[in-house]
């Protein structure tokens, strides 16, 4: 550890003390979930539905997408209405009717003041009232509510059959034809979808709050955020102000200013050896990026246009073929793919330079297997996402080899494993390369931080493992954001700042303790937040208040050290003027400054307008969320992935020039695609849901009447302008690493384009 030994030591103790908080209220939420009861029962006894069932029709709505076709506690697709919300509110105005009818003989509407207010407190009663016998393992339901339910029921099973009636309410929710062909499985999908209501609707034992903290807002039972809702939330933006305030006090006085930046070396260090035969093999990997890039923005744009059209691509019915449910699938699925290519092709390229310029034995041999293992399961994944939602896969295989139904985690559980043991064998060959460099003598202190990186993304992609088919929900949702979070936002995170400083120290561009110092303490940073900071996603998924205390104390500490990022993206773009060859890496380099600032305003500004409780409480499954996440991933890790990809091609392919025309129209044109796709539509649509949700309720912000609405639908056909220059964008690049890859491999690497000076 050396002189680095404080910054160990308090890396190791974040570690420590984080993961501990992790885990002890990741026990909260096993032991706190909502139960799921033996059988749900009228008050005369009659059965309604049982656990099997509600998990029958858990795996049911698995089949269809899941979260790719509306949502459930929020999370999900944002087209279709979120079914946990609408079922309620459907089930709360049929209550109201029947009761108006059979205590006044009028309907709901006529009646006065006076016997509404009292048929709403006598609903209230009834549905925050928690009926559910442990004893037992009964829920029962009164007559009123078992009719009420049975009205629903009949609705959703035409909402999700062929049923003309209900033709263009599907095209407005973006949902197939006969979405469930099979009448008892849309049977059991119902009663999953009430199981979720009643959690929604019913108060834990001894509280005030249902077992979802109240969410979604519904005036009809007074959902309104709780007391500890708003006193989190304001105890999280105190704390953002502090850990700001902190940050900028200790960067200004402890930040050490004594170390002189080494003179940058006459030639590109990198340039001195020999292409290895594992770095010549790359090229595929960069190919499967763009193609998988490119395949994700189609998807996207596709996506998108469903939202104004619901079953069609500007007259043609394609939802025959690939619905919004699966367009999504892929878009998000083929994003996780090429990004997560792209960062193993930077740590492959990186292994011979780790080893002192050669590879390790049979690395090439390595390398080629993990690329068509990566093959296979993308084309299992898709040609499986596909059987599923077309409903032509078996019911019993579909988790397995078609559609888990979960959010970034789409693909069947079989394919799941395969990208695990990819990651794994990844993994083995980055410590072959490793482990003799380790042996050396000399300040290793860098290179330990970034194996450490490399295991933890190796392991921890396998926390998706604790979670199968029929996992209660709230525990499946912590488990897979170990995925989404823990393992995308906080260990790539750390991959990509160690490994970028890796590589910069490996040009001679910064010191090594420079390189180190500021590694340690910015994984330090990201991970005291990141870490329990996953917490932020599961406020209102059948976790207790001490679970929304965490997430929302330590998500705001997450918001803490990107806004210094100003000053890395400045400290980046300067290294273009340091030597004269840096002129050969400049677009990369310009990556990975979009990088820094998306990471600032994406992560940081998109991502706390949406992390206090009380904000997450009105907009969670609104245009609010895909706002952050549209800025975070693909600016974020999008452009990090994009500048590797250049990077590995500029010096696997080292007689290539790159093509200004190209790159200027790739690198602007993706930035002002994205910031006019944010700008101009989600975040207008987003903020206009979030003022229906405040005003009338969750389910409202999410309905026909607010979705379909003239401001709303313009907005949507607006937004295809910022698509296409993103597309464009996107074909730019995809084409400069196509024509990239046509170049010779063969020899040692030359300096191209300006010519280096002696001295420079």
């Amino acid at each position: 550890m050396g002189k680095y030994r404080k910054l160990w030591f308090t890396l190791i103790g974040i570690l420590a003390v984080t993961f501990t908080i992790l885990g002890y209220f990741g026990r909260e939420v096993y032991r706190e979930a909502p139960p799921i009861p033996e059988k749900v029962v009228t008050t005369d006894g009659r059965v309604l539905m049982t656990h099997d069932s509600i998990l029958d029709g858990q795996t049911a709505w698995q089949s269809i997408g899941g979260m790719q076709l509306g949502s459930i506690w929020g999370h999900g697709a944002y087209q279709a209405p979120d079914w946990t919300a609408d079922w309620l509110h459907r089930e709360l105005e049929a209550w109201l009717e029947l009761a108006a009818q059979e205590e006044f003989g009028v309907p709901y509407a006529e009646l006065n003041g006076e016997q509404q207010q009292t048929l709403q407190y006598r609903l209230k009663q009834d549905y925050r009232t928690n009926t559910y016998d442990k004893a037992t393992d009964t829920v029962t339901v009164s007559e009123r509510r078992a009719k009420a339910m049975a009205e629903v029921n009949a609705y959703y099973h035409q909402l999700f059959s062929d049923d003309p009636k209900y033709r263009q309410r599907r095209d407005n929710y973006a949902m197939k034809e006969n979405t469930l062909p099979k009448e008892e499985r849309r049977e059991v999908m119902n009663q999953f979808f009430f199981w979720t209501a009643w959690a929604a609707a019913t108060n834990r034992p001894g509280g005030e709050a249902t077992y979802t903290n109240n969410w979604p807002h519904e005036p009809l039972i007074d959902n309104v955020p709780t007391s500890e809702n708003i006193v989190w939330s304001i105890i999280s933006v105190i704390l953002l102000v502090a850990g700001i305030g902190g940050l900028v006090w200790g960067w200004a006085f402890m930040r050490k200013h004594d170390e002189e930046e080494p003179a940058a070396p006459a030639k590109d260090p990198i340039t001195t050896f020999k292409l290895t035969p594992s770095q010549k093999a790359l090229g595929k990997y960069l190919f499967v990026v763009v193609a998988l890039f490119t395949l994700q923005v189609m998807m996207g744009g596709l996506t998108a246009h469903y939202t104004v059209e619901g079953q069609g691509f500007y007259g043609l019915e394609i939802s025959k073929w690939i619905p919004y449910s699966l367009a999504r699938t892929w878009h998000i699925q083929a994003a996780m793919f090429w990004i997560a290519t792209g960062f193993l092709a930077a740590g492959l390229f990186l292994v011979p330079i780790i080893n002192g310029g050669k590879d390790p034995k049979h690395q090439k041999l390595g390398v080629n297997v993990l690329f068509w293992a990566l093959v296979a399961v993308v084309g299992g994944t898709f040609i499986g996402n596909y059987l599923a939602i077309a409903q032509i896969m078996p019911e019993n295989l579909n988790f397995w080899l078609g559609h888990q139904g979960y959010e970034y985690v789409d693909m069947g559980r079989l394919w799941q494993w395969g990208k695990f043991l990819g990651i794994v064998f990844w993994l083995f060959l980055m410590l072959r390369g490793i482990a003799p460099a380790l042996k050396k003598a000399g300040d290793k202190n860098l290179l330990v931080l970034l194996t450490a990186s490399v295991v933890a993304i190796g392991l921890f992609y396998g926390a998706g493992f604790f979670y199968g088919e029929r996992t209660h929900i709230s525990v499946m949702e912590y488990w897979r954001w170990w995925i989404v979070h823990l393992w995308v936002e906080g260990f790539f995170e750390v991959f990509a700042t160690v490994s970028l400083a890796f590589i910069f120290h490996s040009m001679g561009l910064v010191n090594r303790s420079t390189a180190t110092a500021a590694s340690l303490a910015s994984a330090s940073l990201f991970l005291l937040g990141g870490v329990p900071g996953t917490f932020h996603h599961l406020y209102f998924s059948g976790t207790t208040t001490p679970v929304m205390a965490v997430g929302a104390t330590f998500s705001a500490l997450e918001v803490v050290p990107l806004i210094v990022l100003g000053y890395e993206a400045w400290e980046n773009y300067r290294l273009k003027s340091r030597a004269t060859w840096m002129d050969n890496i400049r677009w990369p380099l310009m990556c990975f400054v979009a990088v820094a600032f998306w990471n600032m305003f994406g992560a940081g500004v998109l991502g706390f307008m949406i992390n206090p409780p009380v904000s997450l409480y009105y907009v969670q499954g609104l245009n609010m969320t895909p706002t952050h996440a549209h800025a975070a991933l693909f600016g974020v890790y999008g452009f990090l992935a994009i500048g590797f990809v250049l990077l590995i091609l500029r010096y696997i392919r080292p007689h290539m020039v790159f093509d200004e025309r190209l790159m200027k129209t790739g690198f602007w044109w993706l930035n002002i695609g994205l910031m006019m796709m944010l700008l101009t539509s989600l975040l207008p649509v987003g903020l206009i849901q979030f003022y229906a949700s405040v005003s009338e309720g969750f389910w409202y912000a999410r309905s026909e009447a607010v979705m379909q609405s003239d401001i709303l639908y313009t907005l949507r056909w607006i937004r295809t302008i910022g698509d296409v220059v993103f597309i464009v964008g996107a074909l730019a690049v995809t084409w400069q690493v196509i024509k990239g890859l046509r170049e010779p491999a063969e020899g040692a690497h030359q300096p191209v384009g300006k010519p280096v000076e002696e001295g420079a």
